[in-house]
This record gives structure tokens, sequence and C-alpha cells, in this order.
């Protein structure tokens, strides 16, 4: 039997990382809100994801694990648990499946702690919880976060991200784009993991075409990592196109450059994920990772460039796999082409 959403009133959200997963986070925080707006909510988490969630009024309390390295990643740990025992929690919602996620949630005072079934829950994750969705074949990560809210006796309708630019965030905003007299197509140029990136010579040829043939302003968008960084470098050397260099360490940039843009090409990452949120038309290029599990959800589908793909049409179910030489098979043609479809089908929505 599912358990009623009136029988909790201080919930715990255990997700730490992954920008994009954060995201994912968001329509649950909502949902849970509509239905009990009395709720206290506490979002454990570390700093990057934080940056991008921070002010979200869904969202009561926040509990940051910091990510130091050696000697102090212990400490932290420590402190983050210590936080944790100072309160009691009604419920836990354990969304995270590593170790150090589940680490936090056995430490978490709280009578019911649910997490997924044992099949799904990596790491051991199934020890660290008391109670548990029911098991079901693997789907859109959206699709199974939002089996919590089921559990819950929640609708998850309508999805709603609902992330949060400030005033000075829109002073910045307009002070970027108000000097560029055409459309704008943000580039994420690239990951922190290397099976997941495009070529440079394939961005290099992309950004002369966005340019060139459809007459947008391109900007390289990102983090500042230097994997990133290299790969910035790189295109630049090898085009003839002249994007907006516009790569950082601060998440708060990237959120409004995304927004303020009219198309974003990006490989599957976080800032794919805040384009989709933000009703932003992304063309995502997916070749390690499974579009059908990680691609923009319930929109822009017909905008994804499927490398993962063995052979055209083939039928392959959400799964983790990952295919490490799925980049290569996406061409520049082939991008261009959903390109194009972006600017002919949508028209990007957005709040003033």
């Amino acid at each position: 039997m599912p358990e009623l959403i009136d029988n909790y009133r201080r919930i715990a959200i255990v997700m730490l990382s992954a920008v994009g997963d954060a995201v994912h986070v968001l329509p649950v925080a909502n949902a849970l809100k509509r239905a009990a707006p009395n709720i206290f909510i506490t979002w454990v988490i570390q700093p990057l994801a934080h940056q991008l969630v921070y002010n979200h009024p869904a969202i009561d309390e926040f509990i940051l694990l910091r990510r130091s390295r050696g000697l102090l990643r212990v400490r932290d740990f420590a402190s983050c648990i210590r936080a944790l025992r100072r309160q009691r929690f009604d419920l836990v919602i354990a969304l995270q499946v590593y170790f150090k996620a589940g680490i936090l949630t056995a430490a978490t005072r709280s009578p019911v702690k649910l997490g997924f079934d044992r099949a799904r829950a990596r790491d051991l994750n199934w020890l660290f919880t008391t109670h548990h969705v029911p098991a079901h074949a693997m789907q859109h990560i959206q699709d199974e976060y939002f089996e919590f809210l089921t559990y819950l006796g929640i609708d998850p309708n309508p999805v709603e991200w609902g992330i949060v630019i400030t005033e000075e965030e829109r002073k910045a905003q307009r002070q970027f784009f108000d000097p560029i007299d055409r459309p704008v197509c943000a580039v994420v140029v690239g990951t922190t993991e290397p099976e997941r990136n495009w070529p440079a010579k394939h961005y290099a040829r992309l950004f002369e075409i966005v340019e060139g043939d459809f007459g947008h302003q391109t900007i390289m968008v990102g983090g500042a990592s230097p994997t990133e960084a290299e790969a910035a470098q790189d295109i630049m050397r090898r085009t003839r196109a002249k994007p907006l260099h516009a790569l950082g360490n601060n998440l708060r940039p990237l959120v409004y450059l995304i927004d303020g843009s009219d198309v974003v090409v990006s490989p599957d990452t976080g800032p794919l994920h805040i384009a989709r949120a933000l009703e932003v038309p992304v063309i995502g290029l997916y070749g390690y990772t499974n579009p059908k599990r990680a691609g923009p959800y319930r929109k822009y589908q017909d905008l994804i460039v499927d490398g993962y793909a063995r052979y055209p049409g083939e039928d392959y179910p959400a799964n983790l796999e990952y295919r490490s030489d799925g980049m290569q098979w996406i061409t520049v043609e082939a991008v261009a082409e959903r390109f194009e479809l972006a600017t002919k089908k949508y028209t990007k929505t957005k709040e003033p």
C-alpha cells in the first residue's frame, strides 16, 4: 500500500551531486509541496548542485557535504553527519544510490527511509533504507524519481522545475545579451568525462555552420575544468567562427546564459537538463549514455542526435549500459539538421 504524505511533516531528500540529477529532484520537491504545503523539506547536497537550487522555494533547508580531499574528506563527512543527527525526520527519500549517500541515509534519524528496490539500489544502498519502491523495469531517471511520489500517493503532474533566476542575475543577463543583435546558440563544449565529449573538430565545424548558415551568435558555455578548458582552446584553434567564451566555475551565470539563449547544443551533462527545465530548445548529443534513460524529459526528444544506437532504428531499452564509441558516430550534418528543426519548430518560452 502506498504511504500517505499526510503521515510525514519533516522530510529529508538525499541527493548529493550531479547537476542533472539535481534538476530531476526539483519536480519531486514541487510535487511534495503541492500535496502538503506545510511539510518541511531538507535537502542533503554537495556545493556544486547547491549553486543551482540554493534559492528554490520548495526547499526549506540544505545540509551540505563539502568536497575536500584526504583526511579533510573524513572531517566533512563527520560534519554533515553531525548536522543530520541534530534533527529527527519523519521520512528520508534516498534518491542517490552511491555508497557515500547510503552512509548519510543510514546516519539520518528517521523511522522511514525510502529507497529503490534491491535490483536498482547499487552499492548495497538497499541496506541503508527501511522501505523500498516496488521493483520496476529501468526507465527515464525522472520517471524513476516519480516512483517515490507514487509510493507516497502523490501525482507528479504537472511536472514543474521552477529554477529561480534572481533580479540581479536578470540584470547581468541583460548586460550580456543586449549587445548581441541576432539569435544566440549556446554550446556546451565538454564535460568532465571524456567519453561523453564530441570531438573538437566537429564542434569547430558546427560553430561555422551555426554562425554562417543560420546567422546565430554562438557562445561556449560550461564548466572550467581542465578537460573543458582544453576542449574550448582546441575548438578555437580549429574554427573560423567567432564564438563568445563564457565557460566558468560558477553555475549561476551558466543558468542565465542558457535561459537567455535561443537554442542549446549539449552532450549528456547538467546544462542539457537545465535547458530542458528552462524550456529552451536543446539539441542533445547522445552516444556514450542512453537517451531513453537520460534524455531531455518529455520534450525535445526529436532534437536528440542518437549515436547510442548501433544501427538506425535500434530498439534498445532504457538501461545503464555505456557505449564508449557512441559519440564518434554523431556527424556534424546530423546536428545541423536538428538545429534547423529547432529553429523552425520551437519558439523558446520563458518568464521575462
